[in-house]
Order: C-alpha cells, then sequence, then structure tokens
C-alpha cells in the first residue's frame, strides 16, 4: 500500500471532508433528523485539527454514517451517496486512501441528485476537486477517480492499483 506523509494524510482528510460537506446537503434534505454523517465531518475535522487519533472514535463516526446511508438508500440514491462520502473521509484518519472515496461518493451523490445534467454536474466537481490538492496529490487524483459515460448513464470509479 502507497504510504502518505503525515501532513498530506491530513491534507487529504480535509479535503475529503470538503468533498463530503459540499453533497451534506443533499442527506440533510432527505433526512434532517439524522446528523450521523454531519458528525463524521465534524470528527474528521477534529482530527485534522488536533492530532487527537482514537481509533474507537474514528470507527464509530464511519461506520455510523454509513448506517445513515443505508438507511436512506431506500428513498434516495444521493442522501445515501452523501453520507458515505462522510463516512469515507472520517475513514482517511486510519487510512489516507479513503480520501478517494469521499470524493467518489460525492460524485455520485451529485450524478444520481441530477440525472438530467449527471455528467457535466459531476465534471464540473471533480474539477473543482482538484484544484482543492497541491499538484503532486491532484495528479494521483484525476488518475484514480474517473467519470466515464456508458451508454447506460454516468461512471464514477475509483482506479485501485498494487499500491492503493
Amino acid at each position: 500500500m502507497k504510504s502518505y506523509s503525515r501532513e498530506d494524510q491530513r491534507i487529504m482528510a480535509l479535503w475529503g471532508a470538503n468533498c463530503a460537506e459540499r453533497v451534506l446537503p443533499l442527506f440533510e434534505r432527505a433526512r434532517p433528523e439524522d446528523g450521523r454523517p454531519r458528525q463524521a465531518i465534524q470528527a474528521c475535522r477534529e482530527w485534522v485539527e488536533t492530532g487527537v487519533f482514537r481509533m474507537a472514535d474514528i470507527r464509530r463516526a464511519s461506520l455510523d454514517a454509513h448506517a445513515a446511508a443505508r438507511a436512506a438508500k431506500a428513498d434516495d440514491d444521493a442522501a445515501c451517496f452523501a453520507a458515505r462520502a462522510a463516512g469515507q473521509a472520517v475513514a482517511t484518519a486510519h487510512v489516507p486512501q479513503h480520501a478517494f472515496g469521499g470524493s467518489y461518493y460525492a460524485l455520485k451523490a451529485l450524478a444520481a441528485s441530477d440525472r438530467e445534467h449527471a455528467e457535466a454536474v459531476a465534471a464540473a466537481e471533480r474539477e473543482w476537486q482538484a484544484q482543492q490538492l497541491p499538484e503532486y496529490l491532484k495528479e494521483e487524483f484525476l488518475i484514480r477517480v474517473v467519470i466515464e459515460m456508458r451508454r447506460t448513464g454516468i461512471f464514477v470509479t475509483v482506479r485501485k492499483d498494487g499500491d492503493f
């Protein structure tokens, strides 16, 4: 697995949190009573700011956000993906590559929220996401998180290889 410096991991975590926060309204509109994805983003930001890492707290925040995603899935794919983005972002404190999952699910959330304009919306968001990273991480992001148009519609993927 590729290793990142502690500073790179913090940059990636903050970036993942920012990606998730941009789509969080999609979840909160669908499930306003459920604060678990927002709490996951806050836990991620707290780790970035303080450097204090308690695996039990990070794991709980991530699992809670993913549980919120499962609860939303039956009603709203965009809300589900937005919650998953938060769960992946906070997990970056444990494994840096989870930041790419935050980006991936944010893109999926936006595409699901506007199927008619999914390609344009996702492409614009991917461009915004890329601009938030330092060049050396941006290059990796552009290789890893890919949007493709297929005959069935938009397809977002995270490319994994031997060092992922």
